[in-house]
């Protein structure tokens, strides 16, 4: 059996993946988790084989856990279900360790197959994020700003978009308030900005965060 772990802030979103994965005789939901913490807590039970992990939780979000699930346990595929832009998020999310990136709109069509996809070790990329990396391996196309950010800086970069003062972002990464400073600097750099306040309107425009 593939034992999957949902782990959504909404409970009417995780009664309505139970009921795609229920019709489904090799699979079970072995577990369910409304944030960050108690995604983390579960998956140290060993006891699920993926992760469908939903991007904006409450507390540590969707890019925290997912960092600190490859950290505790790096073999263990972690599927993205959100409601943003796969084309905004689903390439920087990959490059952290994510094994997919689905939208939540076309979860009914896709989930069953996505997940059978990366417990096979396999990647689940729709159609237009496979044309989105292709470009990037080649080199054509232009990349959005925040694409040429790494993991750590789209991390940070992800939490100054949303308000989160320095301080509490080395606080919550268990970093130096200087490292997180130099961070701040070097993204504000790579995205031609000068403020928080321009990453916050580039975050909202570009559909990256509420």
């Amino acid at each position: 059996m593939i034992r999957i772990l949902i782990a959504d802030d909404h409970a009417i979103v995780r009664a309505g993946l139970k009921q795609f994965i229920a019709h489904e005789h090799d699979m079970v939901v072995s577990g369910e988790a409304a944030d960050g913490t108690e995604t983390l807590a579960f998956v140290r039970t060993g006891e699920c084989d993926v992760v469908l992990l939903d991007l904006s939780m409450p507390g540590k979000n969707g890019i925290d856990t997912l960092r600190q699930l490859k950290r505790n346990r790096p073999e263990l595929p972690v599927l993205i279900l959100s409601a943003y832009s796969e084309q905004q998020y689903a390439v920087s999310l990959l490059r952290a360790g994510a094994s997919g990136y689905m939208n939540k709109e076309s979860a009914s069509d896709q989930l069953v197959s996505a997940i059978r996809a990366v417990v096979n070790g396999g990647k689940y990329v729709s159609p237009s994020i496979a044309q989105v990396l292709v470009s990037d391996l080649s080199g054509a196309g232009d990349k959005p700003p925040h694409a040429t950010l790494s993991k750590r800086e789209f991390q940070i970069f992800y939490k100054l978009a949303g308000g989160t003062t320095v301080s509490k972002i080395a606080e919550e990464l268990f970093l130096s308030v200087k490292t997180v400073s130099t961070y701040r600097a070097r993204i504000l750099e790579k995205m031609r900005m000068t403020s928080n306040a321009d990453l916050t309107h580039y975050a909202v425009r570009n559909n990256l965060i509420d």
